[in-house]
This record gives structure tokens, C-alpha cells and sequence, in this order.
């Protein structure tokens, strides 16, 4: 038997202000999407930015629904719409924000798996890294230079 070390490097700001200027600004447009999120059941809403290649930016927000399997994250609506209006234009930075109407979230929230799998899907088609930045409502905010520090082995076209 042989050990495998999964090692992945992450930074944190302590707070928005500590990030440069162009992710204080896309994470202000997460923010704005996150409070159009509908989450009337889980009451935690989600809002994604993503800043592109040629400047556009796309945003995103979860939207749930009452028969669960057929809601969307925001990170996912948010990417989906890019490679839908943008096709073939590269994804540089993607902001996100949660919050909860049940507790606070200081603690930065990272995308969860399905989102990973997808932001994957882009990363690994557009052969670039995609810069993610992760905070709560308020407080830190977690920087990852790519989505595969966030899912080790991640699924792609060449397993298949």
C-alpha cells in the first residue's frame, strides 16, 4: 500500500476590504444577487458573480423549489448563464456569498460539491485556472487560486 497526500493551498482575507478592489466590487455584485435569491424553504441564500475574460460579468442566485432535486445553486445558475451567453469565453474570478435567516454566517461557505463538479467542468474545458473567492454574510473571505484545490480528483471528460 502506498500513502497519497492531497495537499491544497488557500488564503484568507479578514474581511472584503483586504481583497483588491475588482473582487471587493464582483463580490458587492454576489451580495446583490444573493438578496434575490428565492430560498423560501431552506431560508439560505446564495449569490455568485463571475468576472469574465472580456469583462462581462454574470451573476447568479439559488432558486429553490418545492420538489428539492429541482433547485439551483447559485454558483450553478451563475456558470450555466455564463457558458450560455459567453460560450467560449474564459472565467477569471467567480465571488460568493452565503447567508442564513437561521443563523449567522461568519464563516466563509464554500460551493458545495455539485457546484465544485460544475465550476470543474469549466476549469478543466477552459484549461485556465478559475480564481474563487468564498465569504459569508459578513467577515472572512477564503481566495482559492482554483477549483481543484477545492475537489482533489475531481471527475472530467478524460475518465469517461
Amino acid at each position: 500500500m502506498k500513502e497519497i497526500k492531497i495537499e491544497s493551498t488557500l488564503y484568507a482575507f479578514n474581511s472584503l476590504n483586504e481583497t483588491p478592489k475588482e473582487i471587493q466590487d464582483l463580490m458587492e455584485i454576489a451580495i446583490e444577487a444573493r438578496k434575490k435569491a428565492y430560498a423560501p424553504y431552506s431560508k439560505f441564500k446564495v449569490g455568485a458573480a463571475i468576472l469574465l475574460e472580456n469583462g462581462e460579468i454574470v451573476s447568479g442566485s439559488n432558486q429553490e423549489n418545492a420538489s428539492y432535486p429541482s433547485g439551483l445553486c447559485a454558483e450553478r445558475t451563475a456558470i450555466y448563464y455564463a457558458g450560455a451567453k459567453y460560450p467560449n469565453v474564459k472565467i477569471v474570478n467567480m465571488a460568493i456569498t452565503a447567508a442564513s435567516e437561521n443563523q449567522e454566517t461568519l464563516e466563509p461557505i464554500p460551493p458545495c460539491g455539485a457546484c465544485r463538479q460544475a465550476i470543474a467542468e469549466y476549469e478543466n474545458n477552459q484549461e485556465n485556472a478559475i480564481e474563487i473567492y468564498f465569504m459569508g454574510v459578513s467577515g472572512k473571505v477564503v481566495k482559492s487560486n482554483s477549483l481543484a484545490n477545492l475537489l482533489p480528483f475531481g471527475f472530467n471528460k478524460s475518465n469517461l
